[in-house]
């Protein structure tokens, strides 16, 4: 319990958070929320159903739940419709908690770097706490850091893709040269890429389509909860180093001849 994720102000004690779209119906949702062991869930605020019944809606329950909010831009395509969509979630009386995610192209939902740095920028001068969604690009994170975001969400690999941690170097690069929170955005396929993730160093990952998308969803919000708190273990344990010849496990010394 000691070891847990601090954002600004925020402290959570999983360092898993997921998403609350593309489950079958809001049961699996709710279901595979509970099994994630996450404590804040994203909302995509453009596509939120204003009208549903509050228990029944995808920010009734997480609110009813104790779950911290993270309402994200999804979908927005300049940096203007990204801060009017957190102004938005403001009003909705959301978290000032925004992950800020400005596109830049339909096809492979790669950020637009130069609109995300405009929106964070404004956002934060407004008084929001910033988790921008941005490349692996470690001068762009040092950027967003330097400027004020309370963590940078570099992607693993394209939204969606489930392809994994592509580029482990710059992640890692990008952990070691940040003062904030380093949290793993899109590509995640399976546990095993969240717990590489962890090792690597980063404090928290986030996904969505690699639960709500599996054969069977709820068991995959177990396996990525189990990967996360694997992966933090190991990291925290320090590996052995990488060797090109073997090493006996056993002592040479005290044999007996």
């Amino acid at each position: 319990m000691s070891d847990r994720l601090r954002i600004d102000t925020l402290e959570l004690g999983s360092r898993l958070i997921v998403g609350t779209g593309k489950y079958k119906d809001l049961e699996q949702t709710k279901a595979a929320l509970e099994a994630s062991g996450a404590e804040m869930v994203t909302v995509a605020v453009r596509r939120l159903d204003l009208k549903a019944p509050q228990g029944d809606s995808l920010i009734g329950y997480p609110r009813e739940k104790g779950y911290a909010l993270l309402p994200n831009t999804a979908g927005c395509y300049t940096a203007d419709d990204a801060v009017r969509t957190c102004r938005l979630a403001r009003e909705l009386g959301m978290s000032g908690v925004v992950k800020v995610e400005v596109l830049g192209d339909p096809e492979t939902l790669f950020p637009d770097v130069t609109e995300t740095l405009k929106a964070c920028k404004t956002l934060i001068d407004d008084g929001f706490t910033v988790l921008p969604y941005t490349t692996d690009d470690p001068v762009t994170a040092k950027k967003l850091a330097d400027m004020g975001c309370a963590a940078v969400m570099p992607l693993a690999a394209p939204i969606g893709s489930g392809l994994g941690i592509r580029n482990p170097y710059n992640i890692e690069l990008i952990r070691r040269q940040v003062s904030v929170p380093v949290i793993v955005d899109a590509g995640v396929g399976t546990a095993s890429d969240a717990a590489v993730a962890m090792e690597l160093g980063c404090h928290g990952v986030l996904m969505n389509t690699a639960i709500a998308g599996a054969k069977h969803p709820v068991l995959m919000a177990e396996a990525m909860r189990d990967g996360v708190i694997a992966g933090r273990k190991a990291f925290r344990a320090g590996r052995i180093p990488r060797k090109l010849y073997a090493t006996a496990s056993s002592p040479e010394s005290g044999v007996i001849e």
